[in-house]
């Protein structure tokens, strides 16, 4: 049974920075893209950055583009993204996630082969 755990949330003033870990096991990271996924209650679930976890190709949602970076260090199955110029519109509970094609659709858990518990990240003004 494959599993994702986050680390690094918190809360952070706006205009500040967090980092958020992603660690894989139990299933081939390395075979699979890995998604940052964020969710505010009510509202639908959002990609963030999307990441090969052995080929290195990135992906990001517009809504973050030059603030945030993901990165991978595939020999220890885990993904980093560095959240930077956080915004009040980034507080949201973000989830890592697993799949094995990349596409920015169909955006829930059902969709995805791994599903991580998911971290808060609150933004104050």
């Amino acid at each position: 049974q494959g599993q994702l755990v986050e680390s690094g949330g918190g809360s952070v003033d706006a205009g500040g920075s967090l980092t958020l870990s992603c660690k894989g096991s139990g299933f081939p990271f390395n075979k699979n893209y890995i998604y940052w996924v964020r969710q505010v209650p009510g509202k639908d679930y959002e990609w963030v950055s999307v990441i090969h976890g052995g080929g290195g190709r990135t992906f990001y949602a517009d809504a973050v583009k030059g603030r945030f970076a993901i990165s991978r260090d595939s020999a220890k199955s885990t993904v980093v993204m560095q959240m930077n110029n956080l915004q009040v519109e980034d507080t949201a509970t973000y989830y890592c996630a697993a799949r094995a094609n990349w596409y920015d659709w169909q955006i829930s858990p059902d969709q995805f082969t791994v599903w991580g518990q998911g971290t808060q990240v609150t933004v104050s003004s």
